[in-house]
């Protein structure tokens, strides 16, 4: 009988797991959540740039119309310029016309008619080149604001990169400086986890029916309650006392900057309770966890140090519908880790 419990000690010892997954767990989540923030930030950077990159895009359509316009209207002002010398060349040949043929007095009327209109035509080719060239003086004059308002613009936009890089690096500086303080805050408290662990394993070795799974001291509900009640019985009271002192001891070894709880599950097997006390398996689950951090409580545990929570039946460690089955699966759990 003495060997077959040694190696179901051993067997347990076995299987211990010196975890802190739920610690790494944590401080992985920690820096995801940090990386959003990094790629939200970055998303509306992008999306700033974005608009600015569209400003600049219609500042450069509307040169590209002003310049098209004016080069219009520098062929339509062109094509005025050499009509006017075409008529001033007209009128110099008549003028020599009109010296020739001084001497007829019977043209002399037909003479002053083809003149005045000449000047006329000419004099109003005179005034359409003229509002040519006062639209092509607003023109120049539009696409030289335009193009102030570009290199402005372009300016902003260099010192907002410069500003970009600026912030990318702070952010990078930050990120490195928080991957160092949560590697010191892993090591301290998977040193204040291990001390734990082995002062309980050292309190608890005796005893077979509380086993060590992953990074949880599990204790058969046998151990600390009488079937379907919540209040425990007196050698429950005495194991949760030594487990008490380790916890009251260690408080005072923790720094205050790492925020740790105890967290203590309660879980049943899949036989369904339908008393007064107790509707389902979800309260007596819950009622025995509380019962547990009261104690603890009791025995000068901080409360703020302390979390209950009832699974149910709904957390089983084995599956089956064994008697050792079941007993393995109605338990309370204890977990060390932070909030």
């Amino acid at each position: 009988m003495a060997l077959s419990r040694s190696r179901r000690s051993n067997s347990s010892h076995e299987h211990f797991w010196p975890g802190y997954v739920d610690v790494l767990s944590t401080l992985l989540l920690v820096v995801t959540f940090l990386l959003s923030i990094f790629m939200v930030a970055q998303f509306y950077v992008s999306q700033e740039s974005s608009g600015k990159d569209n400003v600049l895009r219609r500042l450069q359509r509307q040169i590209a119309e002003l310049t098209n316009l004016l080069s219009l209207e520098k062929g339509q002002g062109k094509t005025l310029q050499d009509e006017l010398a075409a008529l001033q060349t007209n009128f110099a040949s008549l003028k020599s016309e009109n010296e020739r043929l001084s001497g007829l007095a019977g043209a002399g009327g037909d003479k002053d008619a083809r003149i005045a209109s000449l000047s006329k035509e000419l004099a109003d080719k005179a005034n359409l080149s003229s509002e040519a060239q006062a639209k092509v003086d607003l023109l120049n004059q539009q696409l030289l604001q335009l193009r102030r308002q570009m290199a402005a613009l372009q300016e902003a936009i260099s010192a907002w990169e410069a500003k970009d890089k600026e912030s990318q690096a702070r952010i990078s500086d930050l990120g490195a400086r928080l991957n160092i303080v949560l590697a010191k805050q892993v090591q301290e408290l998977q040193r204040y986890r291990s001390d734990f662990f082995g002062r309980l394993r050292e309190l608890l070795r005796d005893r077979k029916d509380i086993r060590v799974v992953g990074d949880r001291f599990v204790f058969e509900s046998e151990v600390l309650f009488p079937s379907g009640q919540a209040t425990m019985t007196v050698e429950g009271l005495a194991a949760l006392d030594q487990l008490a002192t380790a916890i009251v001891e260690l408080e005072k070894s923790i720094p205050p900057e790492i925020d740790w709880v105890l967290q203590v599950d309660g879980h049943t097997d899949i036989r369904r309770i339908a008393s007064a006390q107790f509707p389902s398996n979800w309260e007596l689950s819950s009622a025995r966890a509380t019962s547990v951090v009261k104690f603890l409580i009791s025995r000068g545990v901080p409360p703020r140090r302390l979390v209950a929570a009832g699974y149910g039946e709904f957390q089983p460690l084995e599956e089956g519908t064994s008697d050792d089955v079941m007993r393995r699966n109605r338990r309370i759990e204890l977990k060390l880790t932070n909030r």
